[in-house]
């Protein structure tokens, strides 16, 4: 087996980024909670960007139910637990890498711990882990963490970024308080107020979020890692425009669009507002 060689591994980043600028993401640290539908493409492809020290957490385990999108899913993985197979996976293309794994998932006894020395968080939560995405992000917002969020909705990637000094998450979103599914309802309209995935879904049975349940692919999983990366790259070397919250990106690979959003207020604004209370009559909500 050949030596690893963390330059000849990484070299055709250089061109992209600068042999000083790869050195730094050698260095910097990077926070992902969830392994599933996108964190563990985020992991493996802020691996292949050279990033060299990252904190992830999950506390779920590889089933059938995943096959269709996840990173790590397959046949030989099922049973095992996400943070092992996603750390292997990561250690095998930089075994220098230095990984500190939370396999009991983010909760206020390892919160401190878990974004120790961290210079960036990425989310990959699963859509309805409500608790632990208010908690990770008002964290990330009281320590000046720099947080992205990229969701999968459809065959498209939504981004949103909160960066220190802007709208925070839960300025942005309105949810702390509120019954579960009002929070799936916010989220999933702040998340995408262009709503550019609604015009083709085939099968509207299947999203059914009372039960916490929804479609989902594998391109929209793989886009969202791709623009999880660039925003990465571009916060932690701190060059290129980062937009923040209340801005906004979904680009749809389905319908070949790209849509800049910009919601001052957030869900207070009153198009998300107009758009909260549609999606609220047609799920049978007062």
């Amino acid at each position: 087996m050949q030596a690893f060689d963390y330059d000849q591994a990484f070299s055709r980043n250089v061109g992209w980024v600068t042999e000083e600028e790869q050195r730094r993401l050698r260095t910097a640290r990077v926070a992902i909670a969830g392994l599933g539908g996108v964190g563990g493409f985020h992991l493996l492809t802020l691996a292949r960007l050279g990033i060299g020290r990252f904190n992830i957490s999950d506390l779920d385990v590889f089933e059938a139910a995943n096959f269709n999108r996840q990173a790590g899913a397959s046949q030989a993985t099922v049973g095992r637990t996400k943070v092992e197979v996603l750390a292997e996976m990561a250690r095998d293309i930089n075994p220098e890498c230095d990984l500190a794994l939370y396999p009991d998932g983010v909760n206020e006894n390892n919160l401190e711990a878990f974004f120790a020395g961290v210079d960036l968080y990425v989310d990959g939560l699963d859509f309805f882990a409500f608790a632990a995405r208010e908690r990770v992000f008002a964290h990330c917002a009281e320590r000046g963490i720099p947080a992205i969020t990229v969701a999968p909705l459809g065959m498209s990637a939504a981004l949103l970024n909160f960066l220190p000094g802007s709208m925070s998450f839960e300025d942005y979103f309105q949810v702390a308080g509120r019954p579960d599914l009002e929070k799936a309802i916010r989220f999933l309209v702040g998340l995408a107020p262009a709503l550019l995935h609604r015009t083709y879904l085939a099968d509207r049975t299947r999203v059914d979020l009372k039960a916490r349940k929804g479609p989902s692919t594998p391109m929209a999983c793989m886009l969202c890692a791709g623009v999880a990366g660039s925003e990465a790259l571009k916060i932690l070397l701190q060059r290129g425009k980062v937009l923040a919250a209340p801005h906004g990106v979904q680009f749809d690979g389905y319908r070949n669009k790209l849509a800049r959003t910009w919601r001052p207020g957030g869900n207070r604004n009153p198009l998300n507002r107009l758009a909260i209370a549609i999606a609220r009559q047609q799920l049978g909500i007062k």
